[in-house]
């Protein structure tokens, strides 16, 4: 078998399909932190600071559901301990807050209001417990979370996504704990077994930073050992820093999947990446940063790079003490929805996996697709253009070329180029993978698409043009 061979043997399970398949979902941080004004909480905060007057998980899910996301991913519990559901096994949680007189669910909300509006709800359950007692104490306190990840498996319906960290630091007694990694996996496997295991976990792995930052080529085939990144203590986040938090991809790791760098791995997996970022600089709600909310500039950026280069785009939205989205957020929320809409609403011309199999040519150096735009006209073209002329359509510019492979047979294409009716060279590409949003301004009647370097054959899924 030859490595090409060996290499689009690799395949995503049916749960990393369907996670893919969402592009864009919502990250919401929410605890005493968003009352302290931190970003860490060290486990003394009182609850009863915890006071949310005008909770509404349905003002958030309208919010998310109306700029296109399609999930959910609540912090049930950060590194403070402090537990946004009513947990039997600790004390600090929001029962013993002022909120709802002690009678509060904000996972509960959360988990209805999704279901509501039709997004898929996700947990967040830190590791790091800097309230519980038993951090550092090995299984005691592992017996601790995995009763505490049962309760969030089981009382709220079904879960997409069980998101953790690598947080680790000392307990109070001066130890660290081990997290049992393979025994959280087995209970969310056993409980949940559609959820993807995000960033510390097999299904899901994180893009290297939390400021949006992308790799130019995202491989979703990588070796088996990057799976273990996140959960190696010394690589872990021991403290709030924002060099962690906003820290780069590195030169050492722009590669994780080139023949190069998998010619020698003895095992490979499946991992592909999600990027992650705040729509403000922190991840909780700090009214200094009301003015600070992510230009829609950035935003478009940051989704063209992460759903349009083979990645997820998990996207934090911070409540305000009142348990809202503050409008500022809302209105870029708003903002960006439209925009999205607008952009990718009426496309020129769209092949589906057949049409794009009947077109593709190969020859000795590469596979070459001709899409010709002249004459280019679906329903959704000529309810706009009712009144306009073929030529006057052709002096438009395409902004737009969406290209995905069929995952399901791998991921395939290493390079490809772009061209116009003339031959001129207009893009130059790298991977595909899931889905790639390629953006230029240029007239041309015909896109010429050659692919110059593939794992095998390709495996085209679709190609819109807008």
């Amino acid at each position: 078998m030859t490595l090409d061979e060996r290499l689009v043997q690799i395949r995503p399970s049916k749960r990393q399909l369907e996670h893919q398949k969402l592009e864009f979902y919502a990250f919401v941080h929410f605890t005493v932190n968003t009352f302290t004004d931190r970003e860490w909480g060290d486990g003394t905060e009182s609850p009863a600071i915890f006071n949310p007057v005008k909770m509404d998980a349905r003002q958030w899910c309208k919010v998310i559901k109306t700029t296109g996301m399609k999930g959910l991913i609540l912090t049930c519990k950060h590194h403070d301990g402090f537990c946004l559901w009513p947990s039997k096994y600790t004390k600090h949680t929001v029962a013993a807050s002022p909120y709802k007189n002690g009678k509060g669910d904000i996972v509960r909300e959360v988990s209805e209001a999704c279901r509501e509006f039709g997004l898929k709800f996700g947990v967040y359950l830190s590791p790091w417990d800097r309230n519980c007692k038993l951090y550092g104490q090995g299984k005691a306190y592992d017996d601790f979370f995995v009763n505490q990840l049962t309760e969030l498996l089981t009382n709220y319906g079904d879960v997409f996504s069980v998101w953790f960290d690598g947080a680790c630091g000392e307990g109070p007694n001066g130890k660290k704990q081990i997290y049992d990694f393979e025994r959280y996996y087995s209970v969310i496997r056993k409980l949940q077994p559609e959820a993807c295991i995000s960033v510390c976990g097999p299904d899901i792995r994180w893009c290297g930073n939390e400021a949006g930052h992308c790799r130019k080529s995202e491989w979703s085939v990588v070796p088996a050992r990057t799976k273990d990144t996140e959960i190696i203590k010394e690589q872990s986040q021991h403290e709030d820093s924002n060099e962690f938090r906003e820290r780069k991809i590195s030169a050492s790791d722009q590669d994780l999947g080139s023949r190069e760098i998998l010619q020698n791995e003895k095992e490979l997996i499946w991992y592909p990446a999600e990027v992650n970022t705040s729509i403000r600089p922190g991840w909780f709600y700090h009214e200094y940063e009301n003015d600070k909310v992510k230009s829609l500039e950035e935003l478009t950026n940051i989704y063209f790079n992460s759903v349009g280069g083979n990645a997820t785009f998990l996207l934090n939205i911070p409540p305000t003490r009142q348990g809202l989205f503050h409008k500022n957020d809302v209105l870029r929320l708003q903002e960006l929805g439209e925009f999205l809409r607008k952009e990718f609403a009426n496309p020129i011309k769209e092949l589906n996996q057949d049409e794009i199999q009947t077109l593709l040519q190969w020859d000795v150096k590469n596979y070459n697709l001709q899409i010709d735009l002249e004459g280019a006209e679906n329903s959704s073209f000529s309810e706009k253009y009712t009144n306009s002329t073929q030529e006057d359509f052709l002096s438009t510019k395409p902004k737009y070329i969406i290209i995905q492979e069929d995952i399901e047979q791998s991921q395939r294409i290493e390079s490809f180029d772009i061209s116009d009716q003339n031959g001129r060279l207009i893009y130059q590409g790298t991977t595909i993978g899931y889905k790639k949003i390629i953006r230029l301004q240029t007239r041309t009647n015909k896109i010429i698409l050659k692919i110059t370097d593939c794992r095998c054959e390709p495996k085209l899924k679709r190609i819109g043009i807008y």
